[in-house]
């Protein structure tokens, strides 16, 4: 055989060889890695792409929207099929409030495969963008929280994450309800990343509604009433309760300052918490209604029950005064409640713990105390209630029946005191106050309560607190025309570093009306106001003007 023959057959051979490690990988390819290989192809070219749910409406009383779900868009980038980033980062920031600079730098990191550009934005922005027709630059379907009443009732509402959680409020609380079920669609592209085809694998679900017991009027005048005394007495906050004792629904929760609901970072922690359930503080002379209801029930004195009062009492190493200096002077039980006795209210109070015995000290009074739900969160349906503080009568030092019986030496939340006095407006029974009215078309019904006085006790108590509104009360100067008024104002003064401060006080005051037959109570709370800070000049004011809108605005008859 010749060498031209021999190296013929060699270059033969080899390309038999070739051919059959070509046909070798061909069967492995195709019989063990063709799942794999298929599966990582369409991965390529399909991607599944969430389509969030959109959350349920949030209704006043009457129906009016307060937060609602509207169609939106995310706008993103496939960084490395953008073909000109600095020419499509100007051409993007002319549209979307995103400065030219960030946006580069997005579109610029050509590792990336994914880049958000702009979360939620109008579907009108969306399709501006669109039609710029720019290389790597698409958009997902999205949905986002708009609030059609601006800022009304922003803490109670609460606030929305960037996806769709809620965050603060009942938003949060009531998110299973609200949230709905995110949906699914499969986008398939071509090599060069264009869109060829989308299918929906699974449609999103809108959430269920909730009604709530506000109502945005009520709401709104409320809201109103605490922005003037803002600017009149600024405060370090202020909130006020409108219920219906009837029913104990809740028709206005209002706090000063206001919250913007959707714009969530701009406001702190602070501003977005709910002080009408959240704010911890000592009551002082609104809670001798308390003390009085106690002895009431007890028989341990009525209405006519008259003291001798010395300008002060002494309780061990406490000596308690009254607000303003006097003399000698003897007090019916309702005028000590009408003219807010400090003297008088702690009297009643040990006179209440002596009928039960010295064994007993300071159990009696505790007794009513946790009987109107203080220690305790009232139940309301709002996320991270505050209980309040009660000392239990093991820690009493000698001078707590010295502190107790005028409001100081424990600590309560507003809503606790518009439910323990909601209680004297209906008939002595004690009801958890209701924000929520319906969900998802199901009325939330209200809790039988527990009576804790009997009826002709809070009639009793109701005609007393009367007298705070008649000259010679507290409040003299607060009428709503054609309407009998009852209530009781509260100056406070706060705790700092542990003892009390002589120029930091709570101003506050609880009234209904008619005072006969309650069908609307309200409470005004104002944190460490300036200039004046006694509730009879600073909050019992405030009730008067919201109740002036209320009662007819309800339809509340004179009386």
């Amino acid at each position: 055989m010749s060498l031209i023959d021999r190296r013929l057959g060699l270059l033969f051979a080899a390309f038999v060889v070739l051919l059959a490690l070509i046909l070798v990988r061909a069967a492995w390819v195709q019989g063990v890695d063709g799942a794999s290989l298929s599966a990582e192809a369409q991965g390529q070219q399909t991607e599944s792409v969430v389509i969030p749910g959109s959350r349920g409406t949030i209704f006043d009383r009457t129906g009016r929207e307060l937060a609602v779900s509207q169609d939106a868009a995310t706008l993103f980038a496939t960084p490395y099929q953008v073909e000109d980033p600095e020419r499509t980062a100007h051409k993007l920031a002319g549209e979307l409030d995103i400065s030219e600079h960030d946006l580069l730098a997005r579109l610029s990191d050509r590792d990336s495969g994914f880049a958000y550009l702009a979360r939620k934005v109008d579907l009108e922005t969306a399709d501006r963008v669109s039609k710029l027709d720019l290389p790597g630059i698409g958009a997902l379907p999205d949905s986002r929280r708009s609030y059609p009443q601006g800022k009304l009732a922003g803490q109670v509402i609460g606030t929305v994450g960037i996806d769709n959680q809620g965050l603060t409020g009942l938003e949060a609380s009531e998110d299973t309800l609200l949230h709905g079920t995110d949906g699914e669609r499969e986008v398939t592209r071509d090599a060069l990343g264009d869109e060829l085809e989308r299918d929906t694998v699974t449609d999103p679900g809108t959430g269920s509604n909730l009604r709530l017991t506000l109502d945005a009027n009520i709401q709104a005048e409320t809201e109103r009433v605490l922005s003037d005394l803002g600017r009149t007495y600024r405060p370090e906050g202020a909130t006020a309760i409108v219920m219906d004792p009837r029913t104990s629904e809740v028709l206005a929760m209002a706090n000063w300052p206001g919250v913007d609901p959707a714009d969530p970072g701009g406001a702190t922690e602070d501003q977005l918490r709910n002080m009408a359930t959240g704010f911890n503080y000592e009551p002082g002379s609104t809670f001798k209604a308390f003390t009085i209801a106690g002895a009431l029930q007890d028989d341990v004195v009525t209405p006519q029950t008259t003291f001798n009062l010395a300008p002060t009492i002494q309780v061990a190493d406490r000596t308690i005064e009254e607000s303003h200096e006097r003399g000698y002077i003897s007090l019916s039980v309702s005028d000590i409640l009408a003219q807010s006795s400090n003297v008088g209210a702690v009297t009643v109070g040990l006179k209440l713990n002596d009928e039960f015995g010295s064994s007993q000290f300071g159990d009696r009074f505790d007794h009513w105390v946790r009987r109107f739900g203080f220690g305790s969160p009232t139940g309301i349906a709002y996320p991270g209630e505050e209980g309040g503080i009660v000392i239990p009568p093991k820690d009493y030092s000698g001078s707590t029946m010295g502190n107790l019986p005028i409001g100081q030496g424990l600590s309560v939340t507003p809503i606790q005191m518009a439910a323990a006095y909601s209680a004297i407006a209906d008939d002595g029974v004690l009801h958890a106050p209701r924000l929520i009215r319906s969900e998802d078309g199901r009325r939330v019904e209200r809790d039988p309560g527990e009576r804790v006085i009997s009826s002709s006790n809070a009639a009793k108590l109701r005609e007393m607190l009367e007298g705070v509104l008649a000259p010679g009360g507290t409040a003299p100067e607060v009428s709503v025309p054609g309407y009998t008024l009852a209530g009781k104002t509260g100056t406070a003064q706060k705790v700092v570093d542990g003892t009390y401060s002589d120029t930091q006080f709570v101003a506050s005051f609880i009234g209904f009306a008619p005072a006969e037959d309650p069908r609307l109570l309200v409470s005004v709370v104002v944190d460490d106001p300036q200039g004046d800070y006694y509730g009879g000049t600073v909050a019992a004011p405030a009730f008067g003007e919201i109740a002036t809108f209320a009662l007819p605005y309800l339809g509340i008859p004179p009386q």
